[in-house]
C-alpha cells in the first residue's frame, strides 16, 4: 500500500471488513497488532474500567475531574452510540475526520502485514489499537480505557500496569461468552486487575462477586477499595445553574419527522407532527441554563451535584471518587474542589440523557436486568408524577422478558420498535411479550414512527401537563432517536 491517506469512505469500508470477523476473545492478535505499531500503549497512564453497567459514566466522570485538574485526558469507550469517532476523545472532543483517516491508514498497513502471516485482527482489536495510537500521538497524560466485553480476554487488557483498575456494578450479561454464573462473569471482569496495583470497585451486592474480587486482589497483592452507595447522604434532585453553562447550549435544530426545538434556550419551539397534530411552544426559560442535578453529601467533599441525574449515578460517582483518591495516593495532583466541579460538569449521553424539555424526552441505554432495575429506581425517585410513554427496542440476545416485567408497571403507554441492528429483536414480537405486563402496547414499523406516536400522546389532553417520553432497551437505536431530533440544523 502507498503512503496515501485513506479517504473517509475507504476507512469505513476497512472497518466494515473487520466487522465481518465477529468477536474473538483473546490477546494474541492485539499483542501482535500493537507490536506492529510500536507498543505505544506501554507509554500511556491508563485507568482501566470494566463492569456490566456504568462503565461509560464512570469513565466520563473521572475524565472530567482529571481535565478540571489540568491533565490532558484521552477516553476510549465502546460501542459508539451516536457516531464512531465519539469513541476516541481527548479532553471531551472527538477525533477529527482527518486524524481518524490517518489512524486507519496506519492500522490498515499493520493489519496487511499480519494477514500475510495468517492473522486477522477483529473490528474491536482495530478500534482499540486506534485508541492507543491516537492517545499516544496526542500526548495524553491520562487515558480512560473501557473494556468492550468482560475483561480478562478483552483486547484492552493488553495493558500491563494500569494506574488504577476500576470495576463498576457486575451482573448477568453476555452469558454466552462470559459464563453462565455470576462468579464466572465476575472473574472475567476482574481479569483487568494486575499485580501490585490499585483497584476501586462498586461494592457488589452479591457475596459471590465480593469473594471473587477480594480473592483476586489478595492473590495479586493489589489494594482494593469499595465505593459504598450508602455513604451518600441526603440524595435528592434539585434545579440549578451549572458551573459551565456553555456546555448545556447547542445550535438550533429541526427534526425531520416534524419535531423542532431550540435546545440552546432549552425550550420546545413549534413542536408539530406532519399529520396535523400541533405542539405548543414550551415554557420560557431564564437566560441562565437551568437544569436538574442529582445531589448528595459525601464525606469531606460536602455537597456534590451531578449533571447525570440517573439514580444509579450516585454509586458511579462514588466509584469515580475512589479511583481519583487512589490516583492521589500515587502522586496525582487533584483537589477536592476539582473533584466537585469535574463531577458536576461530567456528561455522558445515552444514560438518562434529556433531549428536550417540553415534552420531556429522555434516552437511556438500559439493556439488561440490572440496568432496568436502576432505571426503574430513577423513575420512582423523581418522575412518579409524570405520565411516562415508553419507546422500547431490544436485541434478541438480551433478557427482554425480565426488562419488561421490571419496567412495565411505571408506563402509561408503550410503543415498541425494531432497532436497525443485525441482532435486533422484532418489535412486533416484543409488543406481544409486553402485552403480558401492560394493556396499552403498540408496535411501530420504524423508530421515527414510534417517536411521532409518542409525541402525539405526550401532547394530548389526556396526558395532562406532565408527560415524559423515555426510550430505552438498547444503545443501538438511541443514536437514531437523537438524529431524528437533530438532523436538520437551522
Amino acid at each position: 500500500m502507498s503512503d496515501r491517506i485513506l479517504t473517509k469512505e475507504e476507512a469505513q469500508e476497512f472497518l466494515k471488513e473487520r466487522e465481518k470477523l465477529g468477536s474473538v476473545l483473546g490477546l494474541d492478535s492485539i499483542r501482535e497488532l500493537m507490536q506492529e505499531l510500536g507498543n505505544v500503549q506501554e507509554r500511556l497512564s491508563v485507568i482501566h474500567v470494566a463492569g456490566t453497567n456504568g462503565k461509560g459514566s464512570v469513565c466520563a466522570m473521572i475524565s472530567s475531574v482529571l481535565q478540571e485538574a489540568g491533565y490532558r485526558v484521552g477516553m476510549y469507550t465502546s460501542p459508539a452510540v451516536f457516531e464512531r469517532r465519539e469513541q476516541y476523545q481527548v479532553n471531551g472532543q472527538p477525533v477529527s475526520e482527518q486524524e481518524f483517516a490517518e489512524l486507519m491508514t496506519d492500522i490498515k498497513k499493520a493489519c496487511d502485514k499480519m494477514e500475510e502471516r495468517g492473522v486477522y485482527p477483529t473490528l474491536f482489536e482495530v478500534e482499540t489499537a486506534a485508541a492507543f495510537l491516537y492517545f499516544y500521538r496526542r500526548r495524553c497524560q491520562a487515558v480512560l480505557l473501557e473494556t468492550g466485553m468482560g475483561g480478562a480476554m478483552d483486547a484492552t487488557n493488553i495493558i500491563r500496569k494500569p494506574s488504577v483498575s476500576v470495576l463498576t456494578s457486575i451482573s448477568m450479561d453476555h452469558m454466552k461468552l462470559l459464563g453462565n454464573s455470576i462468579e464466572e462473569i465476575a472473574r472475567q471482569k476482574a481479569g483487568i486487575i494486575k499485580e501490585n496495583s490499585f483497584a476501586a470497585a462498586v461494592r457488589p451486592r452479591q457475596e459471590q462477586v465480593r469473594k471473587v474480587l477480594e480473592e483476586i486482589c489478595q492473590k495479586k497483592h493489589t489494594e482494593l477499595v469499595y465505593a459504598e452507595k450508602d455513604e451518600a447522604e441526603d440524595v435528592h434532585v434539585e434545579s440549578g445553574v451549572s458551573f459551565d453553562k456553555e456546555k448545556e447550549k447547542a445550535e438550533d435544530v429541526h427534526v425531520e419527522s416534524g419535531v423542532s426545538f431550540d435546545k440552546e434556550k432549552e425550550k420546545a419551539e413549534d413542536f408539530y407532527v406532519e399529520r396535523g397534530v400541533s405542539f405548543d411552544k414550551g415554557k420560557e426559560q431564564t437566560e441562565d441554563t437551568v437544569q436538574n442535578f442529582l445531589c448528595f453529601s459525601y464525606g469531606d467533599y460536602g455537597k456534590l451535584r451531578l449533571s447525570m441525574t440517573g439514580a444509579y449515578q450516585t454509586e458511579n460517582s462514588i466509584c469515580a471518587i475512589k479511583a481519583i483518591e487512589l490516583l492521589r495516593k500515587q502522586g496525582w495532583k487533584i483537589t477536592n474542589e476539582q473533584v466537585k466541579k469535574g463531577l458536576e460538569q461530567a456528561r455522558w449521553e445515552g444514560r438518562f440523557s434529556r433531549l428536550c424539555r417540553e415534552p420531556l424526552v429522555v434516552i437511556d441505554g438500559a439493556h439488561n436486568e440490572d440496568a432496568a432495575k436502576k432505571l426503574r429506581e430513577t423513575l420512582k425517585m423523581g418522575f412518579t408524577n409524570y405520565k411516562i410513554i415508553y419507546i422500547i427496542g431490544v436485541l434478541a440476545d438480551k433478557e427482554y422478558d425480565k426488562i419488561l416485567k421490571i419496567m412495565m408497571p411505571l408506563a402509561w403507554k408503550v410503543f415498541t420498535v425494531t432497532p436497525n441492528h443485525p441482532r435486533a429483536f422484532d418489535g412486533a414480537l416484543l409488543a406481544e411479550r409486553a402485552e403480558a405486563y401492560h394493556s396499552d402496547v403498540r408496535f411501530c414499523g420504524t423508530v421515527s414512527e414510534g417517536l411521532e406516536q409518542a409525541f402525539t400522546c405526550a401532547k394530548s389532553k389526556t396526558a395532562g401537563e406532565k408527560a415524559m417520553i423515555l426510550a430505552f432497551g438498547s444503545l443501538s437505536y438511541l443514536g437514531e432517536i437523537r438524529e431524528i431530533v437533530r438532523r436538520n440544523r437551522l
